[in-house]
Order: structure tokens, then C-alpha cells, then sequence
């Protein structure tokens, strides 16, 4: 993706994760599942979305 977005407002973005879907962003593979690492970024753009409004243009 090579768009950019002005934010206007910077600040923490509060996510929820489990202690496996910390790991799995950080490249820790889970052979068995991985399913986790996709639920970890599901809900970080969750979040931008909630935080930021992607449909107005950038000034």
C-alpha cells in the first residue's frame, strides 16, 4: 500500500490482543494455525477504522 493518509489527531490506538496474536505479529509462526496472525490484523485495522475516517480526502 503506498497511499498516505494525514491523521489528524495522533494518539494510542487501543487494541485487545491475546498473547498469541502479539507473537504472531512479531513473526513467531504458528504451524498449526494461522489463522491467529490474520485475527491480530483483522483487529488493528478494526481499530484504525473506528479511530480514523478513511473515506474523507486527505487535505
Amino acid at each position: 500500500m503506498n497511499s498516505q493518509t494525514a491523521y489528524p489527531e495522533k494518539g494510542p490506538i487501543d487494541v485487545q490482543l491475546t498473547p498469541d496474536e502479539a507473537l504472531a505479529l512479531t513473526g513467531v509462526e504458528f504451524n498449526g494455525n494461522h489463522k491467529i496472525k490474520i485475527e491480530a490484523q483483522r483487529k488493528i485495522r478494526n481499530a484504525f477504522e473506528k479511530k480514523f475516517d478513511f473515506n474523507t480526502p486527505a487535505r
